[in-house]
């Protein structure tokens, strides 16, 4: 399927859609225990798991107007399943607070085995939106997967030492916003090593 192009709006939607979905029913159902076919369940566990089915369901569109995935979307997708799924059938909310542990330090993992090769995968991903010379994707990939690991390791602090509501807040909020400031602070290296002409073949190492 050819990749089609739409609307940032909709497209941020689709991606930020479910997370919104999840932090807006977790504060309405937080403190509710529901109890399903003898067993009960609070609001987290089944907020968790409206969560997955959006999940699909938002991914499902974009994939139907876009034509493509991203490897970290289709990932991140897999883990939503897995570890969701996890907390749901165990009724045990620590799965799915795992669960951005496990998508960062995947991440972190693939792009380091990038770097030992002199490779960037973010390149792959990433390289038609931000069109630059090789040294400027390993730069940005060294300092994304750094970042990660960071992101992984505030996760598991957060996590295990502080509530369930900050968690929430922390993956709604705190995450969202570390990814923005992220990249805002990359700025001098999308400058310096910017492609003058992205139609341009950069050269290669």
């Amino acid at each position: 399927m050819a990749e089609k192009k739409i609307s940032g709006g909709l497209k941020l939607l689709l991606e930020l859609g479910p997370v919104a979905a999840f932090f807006i029913g977790y504060v309405k159902l937080k403190d509710q225990v529901f109890t399903i076919g003898g067993t009960d369940y609070d609001g987290f566990i089944v907020v968790t798991a409206a969560f997955i089915p959006l999940m699909l369901l938002s991914t499902g569109i974009l994939w139907a107007l876009t034509g493509k995935l991203s490897k970290m979307q289709v990932m991140t997708v897999v883990l939503v399943v897995v570890f969701g799924g996890l907390s749901v059938w165990l009724n045990d909310e620590r799965f799915f607070k795992m669960k951005p542990t496990m998508i960062y330090a995947l991440f972190a993992g693939i792009l380091g085995f990038g770097l030992l090769r002199g490779e960037s995968y973010l390149k792959a991903v990433m390289g038609e939106l931000l069109p630059m010379h090789p040294e400027g994707w390993l730069i940005l990939t060294r300092r994304l997967t750094l970042f990660f690991i960071a992101l992984a390791v505030l996760n598991e602090v957060i996590w295990r030492g502080f509530s369930t509501e900050a968690w929430v807040n922390f993956k709604t909020f705190g995450l969202t916003a570390a990814m923005f400031l992220f990249f805002m602070t990359q700025s001098r290296v999308f400058a310096k090593y910017a492609l003058e002409d992205p139609a341009q073949t950069p050269d290669k190492d």
